[in-house]
C-alpha cells in the first residue's frame, strides 16, 4: 500500500448518472474544485444506469399508476404525482441547458419523445383511471393528457394491444405525447465524458475498500486498482457515495451516526424483450398497468418502446427476482454482511412485517417462462413466444429504516443519508432515482453545502429556471420553460387535446 496521502476537494464514488450529475453541477459552480471518480467496473454507467438494467422511462407520473392512490371518500390524491413530475422538470431544464450550451451534443442520443399512457381493464379501474384523469387534468403539469374508453381509439393508440382483445371487456386508457424514453446509460458516458474534459479524473476499475475520518474532519478514503493490486489513500474534504445496490455498505464503513438503523433488500429484476422490427413498430409508447392486488409498487407492469444503440425494441416487465447481492456484479454475501449490531433489529423488524413481500418474492422467482408469456398475454393477447426473450435487470436495494410509522419500515423511493456536518453523504434506494437525479443532488447540496448555496443559486437559476419554484403554482413560467426544453432536447410540447 501506497503511504502517500493523495488530497482532493471531492470524491465521488461510482461512476453512475447520480455522480455524473452531481460532478456536472459542482464543476459548473465551482470550477476550482477539484474531484476524482472511482468506479469497480470498466466504464461509466454499467450498473443501475445501465440502459439494459432499467426501464428508460422518464419518470414524470405521467403513467405511474402508483403515484396516484385514491383515498376512502373515492377521490384521488395527486400529491405525490406533481412532486415527480416537478422533480422531473429540474432535469429536463438541467439537460437542455447543457445541450443549448453545447457541453454535451446531440440529445438524441440519451432523450426521445415517446407517449406516455396509463391502462386499466375492468369496471373497477376504469373508474379509477376516469378519476384519476380527472383529477390530473387540472393541474398544469399534466396538460395534453387525453382519456378515453373507446375501443376503436385506443386501437389506433396501441394497436398491437389491442388486436384479439374480447371486445366485451372493459379497458380504459390514458395517453400524453410529451412523455420520453431517457437511456440514462447514455446520459451518463456523455456526463463523464464532457467531465473528463473539465480536468475531473475519472477511474475505473478502482474499488473502495474503505472509508475513514480523518483528524481534519475530512475523509480518508482507501483504494484498490484491481488492475494492479495498488492500494492508495485518498483525502477529500467531501465524499459522495453514490454507487446504487453498494452504497449501502460503504455508507457503513464511515461509521457516521446517520448510519445506523439503516438496512437493505436487495430485488432483481427481470424483463422480457422483443427486438423483432416487425413487431416492435407496432408499439410506440410506454404503457403502465396497474399492479395486482398484494404486489409492491415496484412490481406495477409496463410495455415499453424503447430506444437503445439506435434500434426500436419493446420490453415488458419487470419481474422480480431475488438475490443476495447488492450489485448485478456483487457477491452472494452482500446481504449478509450489511447486517450489524447496529440495524439487526430494524432487519429483523422488517423481516416479520414484509411477509406479504416475502412470498410475492418467492412466487416471482418460481414463475415459468409460460407464466411470464402469460402475464405478456394481458397485455398483448396475439403474442407469440418465440418473439420475446427473458434479460436480467439491475439489481435495486429497497431501503429499511425505523420511522415514525415503526421500526424496520421498507422505503419504496431514493434517500440521501448524509453527515451532520455535510462531509459525506450516500444515495440509497431505487425509483424515480436517475428521473430525479438533478432535484436529488440540489437537495444532497443544499444540505452539504449550506455555505455556498447562496452564492451558487444565480447560476442555478441560471441553468434550471424553475429553481426553488413550484411550476404548479406557475403555470405560466411552466409553459414557457416546456416549450423551451422541447426545442433543446428535441421532444414533443404539449398540444391541444381532442376530447
Amino acid at each position: 500500500m501506497s503511504s502517500v496521502l493523495k488530497k482532493t476537494d471531492v470524491i465521488l464514488i461510482g461512476a453512475g448518472v447520480m455522480s455524473a450529475t452531481l460532478g456536472t453541477l459542482l464543476k459548473e459552480l465551482a470550477p476550482e474544485w477539484e474531484i476524482k471518480t472511482f468506479e469497480k467496473l470498466a466504464s461509466a454507467g454499467e450498473e443501475s444506469s445501465n440502459e439494459w438494467n432499467n426501464a428508460g422511462t422518464g419518470h414524470a407520473a405521467l403513467c405511474e399508476l402508483n403515484y396516484t392512490t385514491e383515498k376512502a371518500d373515492g377521490s384521488i390524491d395527486i400529491s405525490k404525482a406533481v412532486n415527480i413530475n416537478e422533480q422531473f422538470q429540474l432535469s429536463r431544464q438541467f439537460w437542455a441547458d447543457l445541450v443549448r450550451r453545447g457541453l454535451i451534443s446531440n440529445p438524441d442520443q440519451f432523450i426521445r419523445p415517446i407517449p406516455h399512457m396509463s391502462w386499466v381493464t375492468g369496471e373497477k379501474d376504469v373508474d379509477f383511471l376516469g378519476k384519476r384523469f380527472k383529477a390530473l387534468s387540472q393541474n398544469p403539469l399534466f396538460q395534453g393528457m387525453e382519456y378515453s374508453e373507446d375501443k376503436s381509439r385506443l386501437k389506433e393508440w396501441i394497436p398491437l394491444m389491442m388486436q384479439g382483445r374480447d371486445e366485451n371487456e372493459p379497458v380504459a386508457a390514458t395517453k400524453i405525447d410529451s412523455g420520453t424514453d431517457v437511456n440514462f446509460g447514455a446520459l451518463t458516458r456523455l456526463l463523464f465524458d464532457h467531465l473528463k474534459t473539465k480536468g475531473v479524473e475519472v477511474n475505473y476499475r478502482h474499488s473502495i475498500k474503505d472509508i475513514k475520518r480523518a483528524p481534519d474532519g475530512g475523509w480518508i478514503v482507501k483504494v484498490q486498482n484491481l488492475d494492479s493490486n495498488r492500494v492508495e489513500r485518498h483525502h477529500a474534504k467531501f465524499v459522495f457515495i453514490g454507487a446504487g445496490g453498494g452504497s449501502l455498505p460503504l455508507l457503513q464503513k464511515t461509521g457516521i451516526p446517520e448510519s445506523r438503523h439503516i438496512g437493505g433488500f436487495p430485488v432483481s429484476g427481470l424483463f422480457m424483450v422483443c427486438k423483432k422490427p416487425e413487431v416492435a413498430e407496432k408499439h410506440h409508447a410506454k404503457v403502465y398497468g396497474k399492479a395486482k392486488l398484494g404486489a409492491p409498487p415496484m412490481s406495477v407492469p409496463h410495455l415499453d418502446t424503447r430506444y437503445i444503440d439506435g434500434k426500436k425494441a419493446l420490453l415488458f416487465g419487470p419481474f422480480a427476482g431475488f438475490t443476495p447481492k447488492f450489485l448485478k456484479t456483487g457477491s452472494n454475501m452482500d446481504l449478509i454482511g450489511s447486517v450489524k449490531p447496529s440495524n439487526l433489529f430494524t432487519m429483523l423488524a422488517a423481516g416479520a412485517k414484509e411477509m406479504g413481500l416475502t412470498k410475492y418474492l418467492v412466487q416471482q422467482v418460481m414463475l415459468s417462462n409460460a407464466q411470464r408469456i402469460s402475464e405478456l398475454r394481458e397485455f398483448i393477447p396475439d403474442v407469440k413466444d418465440e418473439d420475446w426473450e427473458v434479460v436480467t435487470a439491475g439489481q435495486r436495494v429497497q431501503v429499511i429504516k425505523d420511522t415514525p410509522q415503526g421500526k424496520g419500515t421498507l422505503q419504496f423511493g431514493t434517500e440521501v443519508v448524509s453527515a451532520a456536518d455535510g462531509s459525506v453523504a450516500a444515495l440509497l434506494g431505487a425509483s424515480p432515482g436517475a428521473s430525479t437525479a438533478v432535484h436529488v443532488m440540489l437537495e444532497l447540496m443544499q444540505r452539504c453545502f449550506p455555505q455556498q448555496m447562496p452564492q451558487w443559486e444565480p447560476k442555478i437559476k441560471e441553468m434550471i429556471p424553475s429553481y426553488g419554484k413550484r411550476l404548479s403554482d406557475h403555470p405560466e413560467l411552466f409553459q414557457e420553460l416546456f416549450d423551451a426544453t422541447a426545442d433543446a432536447l428535441k421532444l414533443e410540447k404539449i398540444a391541444a387535446v381532442r376530447r
